[in-house]
């Protein structure tokens, strides 16, 4: 009777292990509505949507690499010289800068260590929107993970999307030219 018992409870703690692993996996990537205060208050609403300024005059890493990148502060001072000096926000962006030091900012959207990602091949080759994956980043006063970005949600778009090859006059699903390979994102 012992020796049954002790199997019941290994087999129950392999389930429930099983269990919690498989659901925890299901939910890697999945911080969505993660929204963290930031050191300063900047507005994507104002730059991005009243002043439509282009995500890649100051994400300009999305076109050419792997990472968008955060702007480094001199590029928040390119108009700052000018508009809104006296902020007390602006203050905080020109101190870094005096002293020489990085804003440190909060990652919004962070995938799992083993996960590829690359922004150029999806704004440059894919012609993707910023808001396919970021929002309407445009109307957040506050930036925050609009989307899942889990392993599922990355695959549903691949299967949806069409993409243009070359030689060939008709789109084909980007999960038909390899972007449901999973050594593209798990290598």
């Amino acid at each position: 009777m012992a020796k049954a018992f002790k199997l019941i409870i290994a087999l129950g703690v392999i389930v429930l292990l099983g269990w919690g692993i498989t659901s925890g996996l299901g939910q890697v990537g999945d911080n969505q509505g993660y929204e963290p205060d930031q050191p300063i208050a900047f507005s994507h609403k104002i730059h991005a949507g009243d002043n439509s300024i282009n995500c890649l005059y100051c994400h300009f890493g999305a076109e050419k690499s792997r990472h968008a990148g955060i702007p480094p502060a001199n590029v928040c001072m390119n108009c700052h010289t000018e508009i809104r000096k006296d902020s007390p926000e602006i203050a905080k962006v020109k101190k870094a800068i005096d002293e020489g030091k990085a804003i440190e900012w909060i990652k919004v959207h962070r995938l799992a260590d083993f996960v590829y990602f690359n922004h150029s091949q999806h704004v440059s080759v894919g012609k993707l929107d910023c808001q396919s994956c970021h929002g309407a980043v445009e109307s957040m006063t506050r930036m925050r993970q609009d989307k899942m970005l889990t392993m599922g949600w990355c695959l549903d778009c691949h299967r949806a999307s069409d993409v243009k090859v070359k030689g060939h006059t008709e789109p084909m699903k980007v999960s038909e030219q390899g972007g449901a390979d999973c050594a593209k994102c798990h290598y």
